[in-house]
């Protein structure tokens, strides 16, 4: 099993990641059929359901369920 991360902040990340890659947020809202609204709400939340993390993580190329686990030795 591996160790998650305590100090995650998970809408920090994608909004980062976003940024990283050149997209927006009316980029991701259109690729995940959701409201631009909704993004800038995401980028405020500390944690999301699994479900919309993996589509998330598709549509970005990104995984971020990699990114709340630390790697062990």
């Amino acid at each position: 099993m591996f160790p998650y991360r305590k100090d995650i902040h998970i809408g920090n990340m994608i909004q980062t990641e976003l940024e990283r890659q050149g997209r927006s947020a009316a980029w991701l809202a259109k690729s995940i059929y959701c409201e631009k609204s909704n993004i800038y709400k995401l980028f405020r939340r500390e944690s999301v359901g699994v479900k919309q993390l993996m589509i998330i993580s598709e549509v970005m190329g990104h995984d971020f369920l990699k990114d709340c686990y630390e790697p062990t030795e």
